[in-house]
């Protein structure tokens, strides 16, 4: 039988300088998306107006919860968009319809994203909005 190279066949061990390299890494993928993506910063500030919002209106932790979870949901789905827009460019280089799709799906995600942490952000602030402006 065959065995297995011993990078993969041994298991590595723990290794704390490896864990910090790791977040280097993924806080140099969060620089990319700063720098490219303009749809994260309008995101950004988006967050941002929910923050104040959720400061002015003095929301409980349960609605703070909720918020925080669609905003980073919203977050996280730009990040992977994002990753597999890089990915796809650098694998298909020239049109084809199956990457179109891929790139195309990938911000669907990002919309369905949107539009639930939209959901969320009305069914927290609609009713205190409402009040603010109709109850006196």
């Amino acid at each position: 039988m065959d065995r297995l190279p011993k990078h993969i066949s041994e298991k590595k061990r723990f290794s704390f300088i490896a864990r910090v390299r790791s977040f280097r890494y993924a806080i140099r993928g969060m620089g990319i998306i700063l720098k490219t993506q303009h749809n994260f910063w309008i995101q950004i500030v988006a967050a941002g107006v929910v923050a104040y919002l959720g400061i002015f209106f003095h929301i409980a932790a349960t609605e703070w919860a909720l918020l925080v979870l669609a905003v980073t949901g919203v977050l996280v789905a730009e990040s992977f968009n994002t990753a597999i827009e890089i990915d796809i460019d650098l694998t298909s280089p020239q049109y084809h319809p199956y990457a179109r799709d891929t790139k195309d799906v990938a911000a669907g995600a990002v919309l369905l994203a949107v539009i639930g942490a939209m959901v969320v952000g009305c069914i927290v602030f609609l009713p205190k909005i409402f009040i603010l402006f109709f109850v006196r």
